[in-house]
């Protein structure tokens, strides 16, 4: 308000304002001022590896996929209110991290708190709580954000230290906050990820009660790029070593 009043109360003697639209034009810019501090902040501890969008996300590597679902989780923030989950399957390289980032940012930029979390950083830090008797201290800490990114699932080692954490997790946050979560193997092989069966459907059975499942059928988006860059390199190469060059 200090900064603005001043350019503020000229414009308002020009076009004859009330003294109660200057005072709520001054009062807009203080609340957008505050507004984009909290969206800074947010994006800042949300900790995303590269500054993704589902607006620069490349589509046409998925033609046969149907982004309205995902488009409606980044437009309407109920399903974090309602403590929903969203799930993304697809192989190594797809863009799941990607459309993970994406989902995420949009809702910090409609007033929610996330947090992005390699599945194997987050287990670790989850352990190294559980060793110092700090475990349900941090699962708390952990409930101020409404989404939870846990990345590349997948990644965990099927070992009962690191999965039986990871199922305090996903059990803490049901009905309470919302996971987003991504896995390049479907639930029928995640016997390969938890250390026993029971621990698997339970931790499926919390994930999939309230849920959007995202299946995405692609081969790895940097495995084609690699192989066109590796196409304009040849071209080029033959280029050069053509008879008219020579």
């Amino acid at each position: 308000m200090l900064s603005h009043w001043e350019r503020l109360e000229h414009q308002a003697m020009q076009e004859q304002w009330s003294y109660a639209q200057f005072l709520l034009n001054l009062c807009v810019l203080e609340v957008d001022r505050r507004w984009a501090l909290r969206i800074k902040r947010a994006l800042k501890e949300a900790h995303f590896p590269g500054t993704k969008t589902l607006s620069n996300f490349d589509w046409t590597h998925i033609p046969d996929f149907n982004p309205a679902p995902l488009m409606q989780l980044a437009t309407d923030v109920g399903w974090l209110e309602r403590a929903e989950n969203c799930l993304i399957f697809g192989p190594s390289g797809a863009g799941k991290t990607h459309i993970s980032i994406g989902l995420a940012r949009a809702t910090i930029e409609l007033g929610k708190r996330a947090k992005f979390f390699s599945a194997t950083s987050l287990v670790q830090q989850l352990q190294q709580a559980k060793l110092q008797l700090m475990l349900p201290a941090m699962l708390k800490k952990l409930d101020r954000y409404d989404l939870l990114v846990v990345d590349d699932l997948g990644y965990v080692k099927k070992s009962e230290a690191e999965t039986s954490v990871l199922f305090e997790l996903i059990a803490h946050r049901y009905e309470r906050r919302s996971l987003l979560i991504t896995a390049n193997q479907p639930f029928s092989q995640w016997n390969t990820i938890f250390a026993d069966d029971m621990m698997t459907v339970a931790a499926v059975d919390r994930l999939v009660h309230h849920a959007l499942i995202v299946d995405i059928h692609s081969e790895s988006y940097r495995k084609r790029s690699a192989a066109k860059r590796g196409e304009g390199a040849e071209v080029a190469t033959s280029k050069e070593n053509s008879p008219e060059r020579s």
